[in-house]
């Protein structure tokens, strides 16, 4: 698919961009808790360029600098997921492409995680593939856990959750009692992108933005996994929320999910 490469193209410009990056001018965005670096801003201009000069009539929105064009198609770009982690060191950050048409259908997706040598990558009807293992591109398939209790479940919450009731909390406690066990990563395509290839079984999350899910939630379909929003409607990436499993999982998370906040 030639939007698939536009979207390689431009991940992989800004995988080498920040391949050796590390953060000196760090700042917080409002919430001291939501930080951005000056590379985020580089990683952004490489992508909106490439992006621009590859499709120019299809839109861009992206975190630093919104959006930009008139096109129906959309590109949703996160030029650095999991800031926090890359101000710190921390290898666990991706850069994550993903673009929709005007009905927010996902159409293709990258995720590269350039301190890890992750690659993950889909397009729609066209099935994920990752390089997580060994470097060599190979299909990507989710894990096989038909129990919560036999999964390891991974989640994440908003910068505001000192102050915000809206903040997890009760999920994550309910959900350590339940499941198998439960991680926080920081990042959520790569919370996505590892439970497509597999990893980890499944994925919640609440009061995300759509460049945080949009290329990670088609990986987990095209791999043969389910998504859907927090509740098990349809999933929307511009409402901000989520539950991806292997399928095998999905309605017991989702059930238990529920009974968290009941």
């Amino acid at each position: 698919m030639e939007l698939l490469e536009t979207a390689r193209v431009a991940a992989r410009a800004a995988a080498e961009l920040l391949t050796n990056a590390r953060a000196a001018d760090i700042r917080a965005k409002g919430n001291p808790r939501d930080l951005i670096t000056e590379w985020d801003l580089k990683s952004e201009a490489v992508i909106r360029k490439t992006l621009e000069e590859r499709t120019p009539g299809i839109s861009i929105l992206a975190e630093e600098g919104g959006a930009s064009g008139s096109g129906a198609m959309r590109w949703l770009v996160d030029p650095i997921d999991g800031t926090v982690n890359f101000a710190h060191g921390f290898p666990i950050w991706a850069v994550s492409i993903a673009l929709e048409d005007a009905d927010r259908n996902l159409l293709a997706g990258v995720v590269v995680a350039p301190a890890l040598g992750w690659w993950f990558e889909a397009s729609h009807g066209g099935g994920a593939r990752g390089t997580h293992h060994n470097g060599a591109l190979a299909p990507l398939e989710v894990s096989t856990p038909a129990t919560l209790e036999d999964a390891i479940l991974t989640t994440g919450f908003p910068y505001d959750r000192a102050t915000n009731p809206e903040n997890n909390f009760a999920e994550w406690e309910h959900l350590q009692r339940v499941a198998g066990a439960c991680r926080r990563l920081g990042s959520a395509s790569l919370d996505l992108c590892l439970v497509a290839c597999g990893w980890l079984d499944g994925y919640w999350e609440r009061r995300l933005q759509p460049w945080d899910l949009a290329a990670g939630a088609l990986i987990v379909r095209e791999a043969g996994g389910k998504v859907t929003n927090a509740t098990g409607g349809p999933f929307d990436a511009h409402a901000g929320e989520v539950a991806a499993t292997n399928g095998a999982i999905h309605e017991e998370l989702i059930a238990e999910l529920r009974r968290s906040r009941s």
